[in-house]
């Protein structure tokens, strides 16, 4: 993605800061209450609603809106409908070795559990070093750097990775059967006095959230983003959910790099999936048929890891080096004077401060949906902000 976020290629794309010229805006605490109060409306307990209205807003207050309040009603609130989320769910141990645990998620909102197998993990490496939590029968969590970000804070670093359980939408180069999905992962760490470091990306060119925002707009994606049964371009997004257009992994074409975005997919699917033993995107069943996009994102594998490395390194100043680290980066020379160098992680947390001030911006078709899901449960929708104010 040419890409606004440092040079990473993120599993969303930030938004313009101006936004759209029919965007609304929302006070940040207005609009994560009412996210919280909609998923207690579903039996979400009033602790994990609020942390799971934190992660599903993240998206739009740092600008990666394919993955924040768009899949309120597209997402999260159907699957608790069909019963493939448990709003009531307790993960259950199933092994526990001290640094490493695993976890049967038993379909709880990934929103929250995703951000409790991280404390977890973070709460035993700070005696460790390291530790590990994986689960399986998981669900979606949204955006993974705001997970990994939260343990950043921490001084610590995290990795997240999430496989796609069934479903497949991707093909291995040279195949035609679709096989993996898009298998998002993150690493986040401390930069000192600088905001942290936070990759958070998909393994495919992009996610598949960008495809369908494309689509509920009517605009043609870009040339490389989706291929054909036969391996050509197509810009028509609607071909992703008709079954007729599959994404492209991670450096387009073999001859550009797809094998490393396939290499890493196969990462996410072996750290993520098979290790807690969750669903396989790769199986029998993707064989069958005609090979196109096919399965549902039923029993995610979800990888937690944390390293403490103040724990490794007692009595050394860690904060001193990341700090150094980070901003040798930024003070590197840049090209054009314009476009200061920066890293994944730093235009989003601008972003965040930025509309923490002065209110979120939601495009108005949806705000209209949380007015109309207000209406129908009978709920207060968050007040518009005027002139900026709070």
């Amino acid at each position: 993605m040419p890409n606004p976020s440092g040079g990473h290629t993120p599993h969303a794309t930030p938004a313009s800061p101006s936004g759209r010229p029919d965007d609304v805006t929302v006070g940040y605490e207005a609009l994560v209450a009412f996210t919280a109060e909609v998923f207690g409306d579903r039996g979400v307990p009033a602790g994990r609603a609020r942390t799971a209205a934190e992660a599903l807003v993240y998206g739009d207050l740092t600008g990666l809106t394919s993955h924040g309040l768009t899949n309120l009603t597209r997402l999260y609130l159907p699957a608790m409908d069909d019963g493939r989320i448990d709003p009531l769910a307790e993960p259950e141990k199933v092994t526990d070795t001290g640094p490493a645990v695993l976890l049967d998620g038993r379909r709880s909102l990934g929103l929250w559990s995703a951000a409790e197998a991280l404390t977890l993990a973070a709460d035993r490496a700070e005696t460790t070093g390291i530790a590990m939590v994986t689960l399986r029968n998981a669900t979606h969590f949204g955006c993974a750097g705001f997970h990994t970000g939260r343990i950043a804070e921490r001084g610590m670093v995290a990795f997240l990775a999430s496989n796609c359980g069934g479903q497949r939408i991707l093909r291995p180069p040279g195949g035609r059967a679709a096989m993996l999905g898009t298998n998002p992962f993150s690493v986040a760490a401390p930069a000192g006095e600088h905001e942290p470091y936070i990759l958070d990306m998909s393994t495919s060119v992009v996610p598949t959230g960008r495809v369908r925002a494309a689509a509920r707009e009517g605009r043609p994606v870009p040339e490389g983003w989706l291929e054909d049964a036969e391996g050509r371009t197509v810009t028509d997004p609607h071909t992703l959910d008709e079954g007729t257009g599959y994404l492209r992994w991670l450096g387009g074409d073999p001859s550009t790099g797809a094998y490393k975005g396939y290499g890493l997919g196969l990462m996410v699917e072996v750290l993520a999936a098979l290790v807690p033993g969750a669903g396989f995107g790769p199986a029998p069943e993707a064989l069958d048929g005609d090979g196109r996009p096919t399965g549902r994102d039923d029993d995610i594998g979800i990888t937690a890891l944390v390293l403490a490395p103040g724990t490794l390194r007692p009595g050394q100043d860690v904060r001193a080096d990341a700090d150094g680290l980070f901003g040798s980066l930024l003070d590197c020379p840049p090209m054009d004077p314009a476009r200061p160098v920066s890293y994944p992680g730093r235009p989003e947390a601008a972003a965040a401060e930025r509309n923490r001030r002065d209110g979120v911006p939601l495009a108005a078709e949806r705000y209209e949906e949380l007015r109309t899901l207000a209406a129908e449960r009978g709920l207060d929708a968050p007040p518009l902000l005027t002139g900026g104010a709070r």
